[in-house]
């Protein structure tokens, strides 16, 4: 039932961290990737290298997800190299992470842009090229929620864009589409590096954990897998937390 040969999947952002980690899951099982990046080429290689190794055709793209034009000739290529696109993972983000009374508009559209307006021009562009049974997913954080430190522009962006993906779950049911959200908890990805007290912030997890381990974006990569699988058939415009219970914790 996981098994997904002829499938194929986009997954922007694909080039590390949790991107990369749901490209490779796919990839395990029979998925061809388009691995959409920005700035870090060789990393985008490297993954595409890894799943070429595991039989799977990959596509590399570079593309600003926030831009629509870039978008729209992602898709153009999309079309021509595949001619469709059973799987879409919104996972590309970014923003700024400063109290809220230092933010500038120029932070909140960027943040705004990329982690949520994205999804939007992603789907437009992409549904074409989709038929019943294909999926939408979008990667969220705790974020979107919980009020974190110096995160306020990421979260409300994240917040932003669990709210799109219910809209889009309405709109996209008729045409048989699943569209979902995985929200993961504090993952120790290249994003965590950023944050000044990313000691502090694993600990506490590690802490308030049931499960006893921090999440992996191999966690994440998994449930990504089952909303692929034809078990995740009857979810849509739904959260799906990983987080080992972090978050019933407070």
């Amino acid at each position: 039932m996981f098994e997904l040969k002829g499938k194929v999947a986009l997954v922007t952002g694909g080039s590390r961290g949790i991107g990369r980690a749901i490209a490779l899951r796919l990839a395990q099982h029979g998925v061809d990737l388009i691995v959409n990046y920005v700035r870090h080429r060789k990393d985008a290689e490297d993954t595409s290298a890894t799943v070429e190794k595991l039989g799977r055709r990959c596509l590399l793209v570079k593309a600003n997800v926030a831009n629509e034009d870039d978008v729209k000739a992602m898709f153009g290529t999309i079309g021509q190299e595949f001619g469709q696109l059973d799987i879409l993972v919104s996972n590309a983000a970014s923003g700024v992470l400063k109290p809220c009374l230092e933010l500038t508009e120029r932070h909140w559209n960027w943040a705004m842009d990329i982690n949520a307006k994205a999804l939007l021009f992603l789907v437009q562009q992409g549904a074409p090229l989709m038929r019943r049974g294909s999926r939408v997913i979008a990667v969220s954080s705790l974020g979107a929620v919980r009020a974190i430190e110096n995160y306020t522009i990421v979260g409300a962006s994240k917040a932003a864009l669990e709210s799109l993906v219910r809209h889009l779950a309405v709109e996209l049911g008729g045409w048989g589409i699943n569209v979902n959200t995985i929200s993961a908890g504090a993952v120790d990805t290249d994003a965590l590096k950023k944050f000044p007290n990313r000691e502090e912030i694993l600990a506490t997890a590690l802490a308030k954990t049931p499960l006893g381990r921090l999440t992996t974006p191999d966690d994440v990569a998994d449930v990504a897998l089952f909303l692929c699988s034809p078990f995740a058939a009857m979810i849509q415009g739904q959260v799906i937390i990983v987080d080992g219970g972090y978050a019933i914790k407070g």
